[in-house]
């Protein structure tokens, strides 16, 4: 009898002693849930593109307001960024939802958070609805209009005309490309409630941008989109001349868009050299994709188009409009006001005269 109190009174013991194991293990098990749930959340949004969109988008907004640094409008500038991002998360949430029984049968998609089935296609939809219809409203009351329009047809136009036609023709690639290039446009309208002349040189260059980009990531994953059914390349001896055009006209074509006056100015002689530099190398890494036609040239390709576009945009909103232009003669001796349209060169302490005299411009772009 004493013995089976003994053991009564043991058990009670580790029973009171395991309680606040047990809620700290609770506890840690709900906190890598929520983490886990984070994750899956912020994947849907497909955050590597969105860092594309951003910078597209900025630069836009940049090279549209034409005065001094001290009257930048920062603020302005944070609502066109967020609202602008939660749009473009909302758009890669619904595609996911959309594709996500043909994103299972990809092995470069199918760790998805919806695909992989960790989340409920229910939940998903309202996710990326909220996220649409939140980001459009918020650019329409926060920046403008116009930028909430210009957002409404990049949704559609990516949901409805580029994502169905994946799977009935190659030809998505260039319908696509027109929502694609739509973040500076944005931006642009988004500082100066317009578009004009430069909005659509930027639309050119990531217009074209996005075709070599594409054929290297088409080729890489080639046997993933056939699996799933996608028309992203044509089939049989149409797959290389279509793979060779849209990866080599578009490149010869960024050299002269590259050159036109987005900021406003006459383009100096060292962004010429740059944007020149900067298209030599995309252009030899499609051309060395073309020509060889191997998984390691299309991702050597698609690290190049990664680095070309930011660089670009950079060198855009540096030297895009300053002193010494490309086909002429020096302007060194312009008005001041001329220097309106590069604020960033002012808040540097980046004079004409010093930029003349520079020898080169040392940009390093971590993509």
């Amino acid at each position: 009898m004493a013995r089976r109190t003994l053991n009564v009174a043991t058990e009670s013991i580790l029973i009171i002693a395991a309680a606040p194991a047990t809620a700290v293990n609770v506890q840690q098990t709900l906190a890598v849930r929520v983490r886990a749930a984070v994750s899956d959340y912020w994947a849907l949004t497909k955050p590597e593109v969105n860092f594309l969109i951003a910078i597209a988008t900025l630069t836009g907004f940049y090279l549209a307001f034409p005065r001094q640094l001290v009257h930048f409008p920062w603020m302005l500038l944070v609502h066109t960024l967020l609202g602008t991002l939660v749009v473009a998360g909302g758009t890669g949430t619904l595609n996911q939802y959309i594709e996500r029984r043909f994103d299972a049968q990809m092995r470069r998609t199918a760790r998805r958070p919806l695909a992989a089935g960790r989340l409920k296609p229910s939940v998903v939809l309202w996710f990326g609805a909220a996220l649409s219809a939140g980001g459009s409203i918020y650019l329409a009351i926060a920046v403008n209009r116009l930028a909430s329009m210009l957002s409404i047809v990049t949704l559609l136009s990516y949901l409805f005309l580029y994502t169905p036609l994946k799977r009935r023709t190659p030809l998505c690639i260039l319908v696509g490309a027109f929502p694609g290039a739509m973040p500076p446009l944005i931006g642009w309208a988004a500082a100066s409630g317009r578009l004009s002349l430069g909005a659509w040189v930027l639309y050119a260059l990531l217009f074209l941008w996005q075709f070599p980009h594409f054929m290297a990531i088409a080729w890489v994953y080639r046997d993933d989109y056939d699996r799933a059914g996608y028309c992203v390349l044509p089939q049989g001896q149409a797959r290389d001349s279509v793979l060779n055009l849209q990866t080599i006209l578009p490149l010869l074509a960024l050299f002269p868009i590259g050159l036109l006056p987005a900021s406003g100015g006459r383009p100096s002689i060292l962004y010429c050299l740059g944007a020149l530099l900067l298209s030599l190398g995309f252009f030899y890494h499609g051309a060395r994709f073309v020509l060889h036609r191997s998984n390691a040239a299309a991702r050597r390709l698609l690290v190049a188009s990664i680095i070309y576009l930011p660089s670009l945009f950079v060198l855009i909103s540096l030297l895009g409009g300053s002193s010494g232009h490309c086909g002429g003669h020096s302007t060194a001796l312009k008005p001041a006001s001329s220097m309106q349209r590069s604020p960033l060169l002012m808040w540097l302490q980046i004079s004409k005269h010093d930029l003349a005299q520079a020898k080169f411009l040392d940009l390093k772009i971590c993509a």
